[in-house]
């Protein structure tokens, strides 16, 4: 892909629509807010020409309904303040338009993770205080790209799209947007958590993200053949539960990072964790809505058993299954007891520098809602995440179909070298990157 010119034209600050009481001016982090990790989350969204709303119509409709969404999520209109509360002073969000010197139709043709970055207003470890910011970028067709960063300090991912479709919706002028409920401090009561870099995690050079994908029938294979390999391995009288998408491909990434990056002979004695990000509000006893915001979800951790990674990688299947299996009730209501967890977070977070442990991270965004998002002109032809700043990270992403998945890997330069060439990963990955025939 050719050099994309990006020029920001203008900065400003989109304040609520209207004030925040004083009584809701104090919102307290919960626990989990606490413990997150200090950067944006990164949703870049697609929009080809539309002839029937111009381009100034489109930029005030965008600005008047964030002001509007600001005024029921207000927290996101606020300043974070020592990791502790949100000032929720109405400062509002940071607001950037910017002219693409290109097609849309060039991103879409190959769209590249470090190019994403340039559609979006900040570096994504520079939050600072911010709740949330946006960047609106024009393209010479008349198609733009709209970003949206949240805080993760603030929200997890199912908040993220909640905020996002809210936002849509007063755009459309839709009267019908959910109240949502703030009250994560009194389900997750913040501790004193000095001594744990929240920070620890971050890593700024040497990564490279790649954006593999996955159609469908390639999908359905995996889980079948982790269905037949597991069966063969079971008694003949318990056959085991087709895994889902996420589990089958999670796995499959897995084994093949090992395989490619992981030589057995400099193992050693160090640790492999696999981690699930788990939405803690369907875990809950009794069940939470949708509605509440805020960081409601942890990591499942998979330890794999030293054979996991090989014979195709199904025996790793079952221990994620395990794994995501314990979060349930029960962990829910001693993570609401924060000392315990919090004393494991620094210990795993030790062994990690050290060296000792090894992780693999994996987030699903599938089955959310971000092609939902419509502003007035239709849903988003496209969307995309960035590069981000974490090695060991898999994102996954619905295809525009729906079908199929888009797996943003994050790794150290010198292992995506080695995994990208990984002839087991190659004969699956989707030849095709445009998302031109997706998008149409």
């Amino acid at each position: 892909m050719a050099e994309v010119q990006v020029e920001v034209v203008s900065r400003d600050t989109i304040k609520p629509s209207s004030p925040t009481p004083d009584h809701l001016r104090h919102y307290k982090l919960s626990f989990l807010d606490q413990i997150q990790v200090p950067v944006f989350m990164p949703l870049v969204l697609f929009f080809p020409r539309d002839d029937g709303t111009s381009l100034d119509e489109k930029r005030s409709r965008i600005k008047l309904s964030l002001a509007e969404a600001l005024s029921k999520f207000y927290p996101l209109a606020g300043r974070v303040r020592d990791n502790a509360y949100v000032d929720c002073n109405d400062e509002g969000a940071l607001y950037v338009e910017a002219r693409v010197r290109c097609e849309l139709s060039d991103i879409l043709e190959n769209p590249v993770p470090r190019v994403m970055n340039r559609f979006v207003p900040c570096e994504l470890d520079d939050v600072q205080d911010l709740g949330v910011a946006v960047q609106v970028n024009f393209f010479e067709c008349g198609g733009l790209a709209l970003s949206l960063l949240i805080s993760h300090k603030v929200a997890d991912a199912l908040s993220f799209f909640t905020f996002l479709n809210a936002w849509a919706a007063a755009a459309r002028g839709d009267p019908g947007i959910t109240d949502p409920c703030f009250n994560s401090s009194e389900l997750f009561p913040p501790i004193n958590i000095s001594g744990f870099q929240t920070s620890a995690g971050i890593v700024k050079h040497n990564i490279s993200t790649r954006r593999f994908v996955f159609d469908a029938a390639t999908i359905a294979s995996l889980r079948e053949q982790f269905t037949d390999l597991n069966n063969v391995a079971a008694a003949a009288d318990q056959p085991r539960r087709r895994p889902t998408r996420v589990e089958a491909l999670s796995s499959f990434l897995w084994s093949r990072y090992m395989a490619s990056t992981q030589p057995i002979e400099a193992r050693g004695n160090k640790i492999y964790t696999v981690l699930h990000a788990v939405n803690l509000r369907t875990r809950t006893e009794p069940p939470m809505s949708e509605r509440h915001f805020g960081n409601i979800s942890r990591l499942a951790i998979t330890v794999p058993t030293v054979d996991a990674g090989t014979g195709g990688g199904y025996k790793i299947v079952d221990q994620v299954r395990d794994a995501i299996k314990q979060v349930n009730g029960e962990y829910v209501r001693k993570l609401r007891d924060g000392e315990d967890h919090l004393k494991s977070l620094k210990e795993r977070s030790s062994r990690v520098s050290q060296g000792e442990v090894v992780s693999f991270s994996f987030t699903s965004l599938c089955r959310f809602p971000m092609y939902e998002a419509d502003f007035g002109w239709g849903k988003p032809a496209w969307v995309g995440s960035a590069s981000l700043t974490f090695k060991n990270l898999v994102v996954f992403m619905d295809t525009k179909s729906g079908d199929g998945i888009e797996a943003w890997v994050s790794l150290r330069e010198d292992d995506m070298a080695k995994f990208e060439q990984d002839k087991e990963l190659l004969a699956l990955v989707s030849p095709s990157v445009s998302v031109q025939s997706d998008a149409i």
